[in-house]
This record gives structure tokens, C-alpha cells and sequence, in this order.
């Protein structure tokens, strides 16, 4: 899987760099790599446009400034447009500036804005990096506004200037400032806040830079430093897609129990039912609290009575419309206890959030339990006992609390999904789309994971490889429509079957 580092192990690997490369070596590089990314933009644009490079006070702004410089001698009109009229005192930055203005090209003040963007140039965004710790203010923050009204095509430089690097969360929250770029090149290595949360919609495509450092980040990686986690991204799944030999049979693959649906929200177990079918499950049953459901439309589907043996299935779905009555509160309890792998959804997890001691229902069995909780950021919230936007604020810290405090594997829905052990390791679910923001979707994602845990997948695979068909169906659907409303929960599990087929073509 890719690496993914927060800025801390980020910082040490590069500063062991820097204590051995000649000064300027990195920012060459770097600047070589926002040139040749911002190069490749213009040949897509319909006529020749200026390049204006914006310049904060750091590395970013002398990486923007070289990469400018480079621009111009291919060809291109570059000028810059500086926070501060003054230069860095010292370091690579400061050198920079200095070849900047030997070589004439133009550093104007923000004073030049208006008459700068009104050219209609490809912005290169050097503000700030991943040392950002307040909101964008002032001039930035003035700066950041007319780029995005103004709608121009961005090139920004390892993150887009107003994003946190390690949370994707927008710094100083959402209200706040940040640059919307269509291209992001990231240095060094790749970031979770590019990955996840308000950057999706900010940082356009993503490429990693190594630097010529692709050796050490590699082994710091193997070194299994802290602060290090995973893209689990197409490559991921189809390496980890299980094959079917030809010799098996549908005990071969497993019994899963979606259960849930009570009174008004029969719907709901039927739909994690549906989605572990789509994912292969041998033999599939659903079951309510209030008796057996129907689905004409799927006659394949078996029924379990009200009190089902949690025990007599290799998985189960549990919480999808299940309710919050004292009833289903007992059936959570029981299915902790006896069923050999399990998925937390919706309501149990819900029950779970009013009384966290029944994670701690003594198991019938000797078995290491295999669960996976699924929740959603307003779930996630009552689990920690916080509020939603404190989840939104650092998905993958949100993640590894709940993964944590209740010793499961925890799959944090919503946009860059996150996967967390109780060990502490992370990944970030590379697919999604806002069609899969409607009703019942996440209890097709239930039934998926369930599926795979009837299998004998590892709790993390099941979650990572589930969420990433399941976001990769919801994609389908937007290109195929060419939008991205109107998907239903019954319709996506056919998107999935879709995803899965395309997923077993893919060459290894």
C-alpha cells in the first residue's frame, strides 16, 4: 500500500536530508516537479495563459519562485506575487528570492492582486505548507477568496494552502479559508490530509514528489515509525480481492446473518442482505426482532426466526433498522458474545453509545472475536462522547480513539473513509463519491464487509477491501450518469457487482 505520513516523521525524514544534501538541493527538485506538474496543466487549457506564483514566507513560496523561474524559460509569462515584500532572512527561501530577482522576474505585493488575476493565470499556490497552525488571515486569507472567485486553475505545493496536512480538516474550521487547487503536488511523501475530510474537495489530483528520498521513506516505513499509515488504494484491492477456485461450493464461502430491520425499517436488513450477496456471501439470511421479513424480489434470501443462534453463522450484520428497544439491546448483547465475526452498524452502535459496557459481554466462546464497528461521524461522536464536528475536525484521530477504547476495528464512514486496528495502524479508503450519501447505502456496506468476514478475511482487510468497492460503485454510478444524485441503496448493489468485475480484470 502507499505510505501515508503526518508531518512529524515527515519533518525527521527530511531534515535527515537536508543535513546531507548541498544546500537548495530539495527546493531544486521540488521546484523542478511543481514546474513540470503546472506545464502539464497548461497544455489542457484552451489557449496559452500567464503563470502567477504566489508566495508565502517559507519553503513553499521558494519552491513557487524557482518553479516560476523554470516556467519562464520554457516559454511561459511568470510573475510573482508576494505576502511580504521582504525576503527570508536566510536559508533555501532566501536564496531563491535572490535568483529570483537576478533574473528579473517580477515579485509584486498583494497591493497587485486585482490587476494580477484579472490575466486570467494558472496560479501556483506557495503560501503555506504543512506548518500551518492558524487560519488563513488578512492578506492570505483576501488572497485565498479572489483565487477562488475568480475560479482559476491552481497548482498548489505539497498541500493546499489552508489545509491541515495530517487531519484533511480546513485549519480553523470550516468557515475558514483555504485554496482550492486541481492539482496538488505533494512532496517527500504522500499525507493523510489529502486524503480524507474538507481536502477532497480542495486538493484536486494528487502526485507524490519523492525528491530522490524514495529509499528512506521507505525505510522508515518498514521501521514501522509512528505517524506512518496506508492509501489503500485500487492496486490494494485487487491484490487483496479473494479468487474463487474452481472446486468450491457455497459452503465455501461462507453464512451471513444480516439482522436487524424492526417495525417501519424492514427495509434496512434486507439491504445488507442484498449487499452481502453482492459480495459473494454463500448463503445469506436476514432476520428481524419482529418476525420474518419479505423480499419478493430476492427469493434467494433466507430467513432466521426472532431469536436467532448468532453462533450457527460464520458472520453477522447487526444494527441496520434494528432499533433501540430493550429487545434489541439483549440481541446486541447476545451477538457479542456468541457470533464468530460480527458488524457493528447503525442502531447496535447506537445501543453501544447509551451503554459502552456491552463491548464487554463475556464471549461464549474462546475464539478471539473478529468485529468491525461501522459508524458514521455522528456516531462516531456519541461513541467518544464528543460532537460531530470534533470528529470531522481529525477523522483519523476520531478513528483510532473508537478502534481503541472499544479493541475492535473500526471503519469511520464519510468522505476519505478511515480504517483503524486497536494495534494502532491506520488506512485511508482511496474511493467514494457524494452519490453514496443517501439512505440505507452504509447497510449495503455492512452486508459487504460481513461477506468477507464470512470468508475468513482479517477484520481490516474486510473493512478496507467493502469500503472500497463500495466507494468505487458509487463512482461508477456519477460517470455513468454524468451526475452524482439519485442512486438508491436497492440499486447499489449492482454498481458493486460492477466494481468487483472490473476489480478481477484489473492485471496484478
Amino acid at each position: 500500500m502507499p505510505d501515508l505520513f503526518l508531518a512529524e516523521p515527515l519533518r525527521r525524514l527530511e531534515g535527515a536530508a537536508l543535513a546531507t544534501l548541498p544546500p537548495g538541493t530539495l527546493m531544486a527538485r521540488a521546484a523542478a516537479e511543481v514546474a513540470r506538474a503546472t506545464a502539464r496543466l497548461a497544455r489542457g487549457l484552451a489557449r496559452a495563459r500567464p503563470v502567477l506564483a504566489l508566495v508565502g514566507p517559507g519553503n513553499n513560496g521558494g519552491d513557487a519562485l524557482l518553479a516560476a523561474l523554470l516556467l519562464r524559460e520554457r516559454g511561459y509569462a511568470c510573475r510573482a506575487l508576494a505576502l511580504r515584500a521582504q525576503a527570508p532572512a536566510g536559508g533555501d527561501a532566501a536564496d531563491a528570492w535572490r535568483h529570483a530577482r537576478e533574473a528579473g522576474l517580477p515579485i509584486d505585493g498583494i497591493g497587485a492582486l486585482v490587476p494580477s488575476l484579472a490575466a486570467a493565470p494558472i496560479v501556483i499556490d506557495g503560501l503555506f505548507g504543512i506548518g500551518l497552525d492558524r487560519p488563513l488571515e488578512g492578506d492570505a486569507a483576501a488572497l485565498c477568496a479572489a483565487v477562488s472567485q475568480a475560479a482559476l486553475p491552481v497548482v498548489a505545493v505539497d498541500v493546499p494552502s489552508g489545509i491541515d496536512a495530517d487531519t484533511g480538516a480546513i485549519v480553523g474550521g470550516p468557515r475558514a479559508h483555504a485554496i482550492r487547487a486541481l492539482h496538488t503536488v505533494t512532496m517527500i511523501a504522500d499525507k493523510p490530509g489529502l486524503h480524507t475530510g474538507a481536502a477532497l474537495d480542495h486538493a484536486g489530483i494528487v502526485t507524490v514528489a519523492a525528491l530522490g528520498l524514495q529509499a528512506q521513506r521507505l525505510a522508515a516505513a518498514q521501521r514501522g515509525e509512528p505517524g506512518i499509515g496506508e492509501l489503500f488504494d485500487a492496486d490494494c484491492a485487487a491484490r487483496m480481492l479473494p479468487a474463487r477456485a474452481r472446486d468450491s461450493n457455497k459452503g465455501s464461502y461462507g453464512s451471513v446473518l444480516a439482522y436487524g430491520g424492526d417495525a417501519g425499517m424492514r427495509g434496512a436488513a434486507l439491504l445488507a442482505a442484498r449487499g452481502a450477496q453482492a459480495m459473494g456471501a454463500g448463503k445469506v439470511y436476514v432476520g428481524t426482532p419482529a418476525g420474518d421479513p419479505f423480499d419478493a424480489g430476492q427469493p434467494q434470501l433466507m430467513s432466521a426466526p426472532a431469536e436467532p443462534d448468532f453462533a450457527g453463522y460464520d458472520a453477522v450484520a447487526i444494527g441496520c433498522g434494528l432499533g433501540r428497544s430493550a429487545r434489541a439491546r439483549v440481541r446486541v448483547a447476545t451477538a457479542l458474545a456468541n457470533a464468530p465475526a460480527l458488524v457493528l452498524d447503525a442502531d447496535a452502535l447506537n445501543l453501544i453509545a447509551a451503554e459502552p459496557g456491552l463491548v464487554d459481554t463475556p464471549r461464549a466462546t474462546p475464539a478471539p472475536a473478529r468485529h468491525v464497528m461501522t459508524p458514521h461521524p455522528l456516531e462516531a461522536a456519541r461513541l467518544l462522547g464528543i460532537d460531530a464536528a470534533a470528529v470531522q475536525a481529525d477523522r483519523r484521530a476520531a478513528a483510532l480513539a473508537l478502534a481503541r477504547n472499544y479493541r475492535m476495528t473500526v471503519l469511520l464512514k464519510g468522505a476519505g473513509s478511515i480504517v483503524a486496528a486497536p494495534d494502532g495502524r491506520w488506512s485511508i479508503v482511496d474511493a467514494g463519491s457524494p452519490a453514496l450519501a443517501s439512505a440505507g447505502t452504509g447497510d449495503v456496506l455492512a452486508g459487504m464487509i460481513a461477506a468477507l468476514l464470512a470468508r475468513g478475511e482479517p477484520p481490516a482487510h474486510a473493512a478496507c477491501l467493502a469500503a472500497w468497492l463500495h466507494g468505487r460503485a458509487g463512482a461508477r454510478w456519477e460517470t455513468r450518469t454524468g451526475h452524482a444524485e439519485g442512486l438508491s441503496a436497492a440499486e447499489l448493489p449492482l454498481e458493486v457487482r460492477a466494481a468487483l468485475g472490473a476489480l478481477a480484470r484489473k492485471p496484478s
